[in-house]
């Protein structure tokens, strides 16, 4: 049996059910808030306010990313299985990043740069091994590229933070 696609943007989805094309496209939503709350609190000073307040709206964005995700796996399990599996560690990582600056563990500061940055890097290694095959210029790279390409780039700049900023430096203790 052939499977039916709806074309949005140029972008092939594999389902007509109105069901699944209404949780995609607020899936697609919730993924463009939670990219850019997530590079506002990354590159935002590292203090109360702003920081702070992209960054609840990032972790709180990636849970219901995360639900929405878990939905659309439930629907088409055997082509969402890997998304599933990369939410479930996206998501895992925020609450690993979130608790440790919460709960003030030692060393925290590298625990919540290492937990939010991985977190973000794989919701969009997610993105981009979903749909790199029909963006413009990313349908030209080898599908490896869409599994690689993202932790390639973040995460020299997760450890430079943990290793180099000011911010994690000054609240690390010595030996963390």
């Amino acid at each position: 049996m052939a499977e039916e696609f709806t074309v949005v943007a140029g972008i092939p989805i594999p389902s007509t059910s109105p069901v699944f094309l209404t949780i995609v496209g607020f899936h697609v939503l919730v993924g463009l808030v939670c990219v850019i709350a997530g590079a506002i609190a990354m590159l935002s000073r590292k203090r109360r306010g702003r920081h702070s307040t992209f960054g609840a709206v990032y972790f709180w964005g990636l849970t219901v990313l995360f639900v929405s995700v878990t939905a659309l796996s439930v629907l088409r399990w055997a082509e969402n299985t890997h998304l599933f599996v990369l939410g479930v560690l996206a998501f895992g990582a925020a609450i690993l990043g979130r608790t440790a600056l919460r709960r003030r563990w030692n060393g925290w500061p590298k625990l919540h740069v290492a937990g939010m940055g991985s977190s973000y890097v794989l919701m969009l290694t997610a993105f981009y091994v979903d749909n790199g095959k029909n963006l413009p210029v990313w349908r030209e790279l080898p599908q490896i590229a869409f599994w690689i390409g993202p932790a390639a780039i973040g995460a020299p700049l997760i450890l430079h933070a943990i290793l180099r900023h000011p911010v994690v430096r000054r609240l690390t203790p010595s030996g963390s």
